[in-house]
């Protein structure tokens, strides 16, 4: 059973890693000069937000983390991440239902490439609202 606790700045360093796996996993073709960008970027927001973040723990050890923002008329999952080796367990799907089942509208973006992402979001009753070159822009609503 996992269970969430706000992260602090003890996990800053495992927020950056994880957020960064996240990104470079489905940007893989860009230059050193855009890739220092993106860790600039995620250097800085992750200073910014880590009272906002939670990480994601079982038998005490950090696994993932979780990102919720107030968005328009909903929430916004703005990010979430498992480790390799805690994905395919239920996991992601059990931290979701309960996001759900909590709150009435839910957006989300996922990479188009993270089929596996994708075709839970939908499971779980996601729809499609907006397609840019790289990702979906999705709702959930009760």
């Amino acid at each position: 059973m996992y269970k969430l606790e706000v992260a602090t700045n003890n996990d800053k360093e495992l927020l950056i890693k994880y957020k960064l796996a996240t990104i470079l996993d489905y940007c893989r073709d860009i230059d050193n000069e855009e890739k220092e960008k993106i860790n600039n970027y995620v250097q800085k927001t992750i200073t910014q937000q880590i009272n906002n973040y939670q990480v994601i723990k079982i038998n005490n050890k950090i696994i993932g983390c979780l990102l919720l923002e107030n968005y328009e008329d909903g929430i916004l999952l703005n990010e979430i991440f498992l480790e390799s080796a805690y994905r395919k367990k239920e996991i992601g799907t059990e931290i979701l239902t309960n996001i759900l089942e909590t709150n009435p509208k839910v957006y989300l973006w996922v990479y188009k490439e993270n089929e596996v992402a994708l075709n839970l979001y939908k499971k779980l009753g996601f729809k499609i609202k907006e397609i840019t070159e790289t990702r979906f822009f999705m709702e959930y609503s009760k």
